[in-house]
């Protein structure tokens, strides 16, 4: 076996930020690993048996097993096995000294990704590795793809405004920094595109990972955010990665995380302070990093001063912040986002775009839009699917006038609170009282809206 480390050249093409565990019962393997690995990964870990690899499983993360399938006590095959069974994702390499066709098969069945015969050139070694992390790169990539596919782009940077500039060079000074960031703006003004703007330009590996705190049950959050191990309460039949494991040297998207109750800001202030995780369950946190972007739809800072948001969490989220402005204070930008709009959505549909005439351009922009690009977006899909904006065409709920307004406006002396419950309201009436409906109009959680409902029932 060739005991020389790789060369510069070729480490450089690996990579630099990978985890790797290395379990063998023999000293000289052992050390030859991490003598040749540690140039080229972030950690390297070893272990001379099941247990004692299984104990550093749950301390570290790690993207790679190099596993030797005779060791003492449990084999090899039947750690990764049990692994499998826990849905733990990690890549694993088994090597053997003792290989025949049944022993490969039975490695790849268990679970491995790659297998090597001892003794092995060390080329052979990180070609193996660097195929793992090549299939696990592909993953991700494949997952963002879908991501994106599912959530197409709203135009919230399309335009000249001088609000939507300054969001553009916001977002170019933040993005290569590892800054936790916070987006506010109203519903449907496009927090979720920028907070992808900021990962798409960080040059992070991992994936983008959205999730909408308002949207998950109070009694799983914890479980989807941090994962949970076998056992850990009724059901839990196999272990689970969270979503940090999952945005692991990418991007964690927290979306209303004005909706995370006391415990789960509790806990996440612990993860932003320690970079760690502790799964439900597991005896000890582990280690990870996923950068955090969240957003709100109402102002944190208000929610402080009311008592529902903790303030030493909000300071931690605030490190650099980014306000989205409505889209009736850019109104200028709107002939531009219908055009993108009307390509983008009738390329979704499969149906040919229609251009809306100067007419209809001007009829979408004497509303105010209380549901922001989101809003405009339904509209335009509406227009589409029938021919064109209807003649009679009138969103729901009341129009909002600036000052001075013709009669049928919003009073102009009405606080913003008293708007959005006026505009709420009508719009579930309009929806004969059917609040998924009305929710999805709106372009908000159910959730959310039944705790408005019951706040504004007291």
């Amino acid at each position: 076996m060739n005991e020389t480390v790789p060369s510069r050249s070729y480490a450089a093409e690996l990579p630099g930020g990978a985890a790797v565990l290395v379990v063998d019962d023999e000293p000289g393997i052992r050390n030859f690993l991490l003598k040749a690995l540690r140039p080229c990964c972030a950690l390297v870990e070893a272990a001379d048996s099941a247990e004692s690899a299984e104990a550093l499983r749950r301390r570290y993360h790690f993207d790679l097993l190099v596993v030797d399938i005779r060791l003492p006590g449990r084999s090899g095959i039947e750690w990764v096995a049990a692994l499998r069974e826990e849905d733990v994702r990690t890549d694993v390499i088994v090597m053997t000294a003792y290989a025949d066709l049944d022993t490969a098969v039975a490695a790849l069945r268990a679970g491995a990704a790659d297998f090597l015969l001892k003794p092995f050139r060390l080329e052979q070694m990180l070609h193996a590795f660097e195929r793992c992390m090549a299939r696990r790169r592909a993953e991700r990539e494949n997952f963002v793809l879908r991501s994106e596919a599912l959530g197409a782009s709203d135009g919230v940077l399309i335009g000249s405004d001088p609000a939507i500039e300054r969001i553009r060079e916001l977002i170019a000074r933040v993005a290569p920094a590892a800054a936790t960031v916070l987006i506010e703006g109203e519903t449907g003004t496009g927090k979720e595109l920028v907070a992808r703007s900021i990962h798409e330009r960080s040059g992070r590996p991992g994936p983008f990972v959205a999730v909408n705190c308002g949207s998950i049950p109070t009694e799983l959050i914890e479980s989807d955010l941090f994962g949970h191990v076998k056992g850990a309460f009724t059901g839990a039949h196999q272990s689970r990665e969270g979503l940090f494991s999952h945005a692991h040297q990418g991007s964690l998207f927290l979306d209303e995380i004005a909706e995370l109750g006391p415990p789960m800001q509790s806990k996440l202030l612990r993860v932003l302070d320690e970079r760690a995780i502790r799964p439900v369950g597991a005896d000890r946190p582990a280690p990870v990093d996923a950068r955090v972007i969240a957003a709100t739809n109402r102002g944190l800072a208000s929610a402080v001063r009311a008592g529902r948001f903790r303030e030493d969490l909000y300071y931690r989220l605030n490190v650099f912040s980014i306000t989205i402005p409505p889209l009736r204070e850019r109104l200028g930008d709107l002939p531009a986002l219908v055009e993108h709009l009307v390509r983008d959505v009738s390329a979704g549909l499969g149906v040919p775009p229609l251009p809306l005439v100067h007419a209809d351009v001007e009829r979408l922009g004497a509303y105010g839009w209380p549901g922001n690009v989101r809003e405009l977006r339904n509209v335009i899909e509406r227009s589409l699917l029938l021919g064109g904006l209807p003649a009679d065409w009138a969103p729901p709920g009341e129009e909002i006038r600036p000052a001075g307004g013709s009669e049928g406006g919003l009073p102009v002396d009405w606080p913003l609170d008293q708007v959005e419950k006026h505009h709420m309201l009508r719009v579930l009436e309009h929806c004969d009282r059917n609040k998924s409906r009305a929710a999805r109009m709106l372009g908000i959680s159910r959730k959310t809206m039944e705790r408005k409902l019951r706040l504004w029932s007291r």
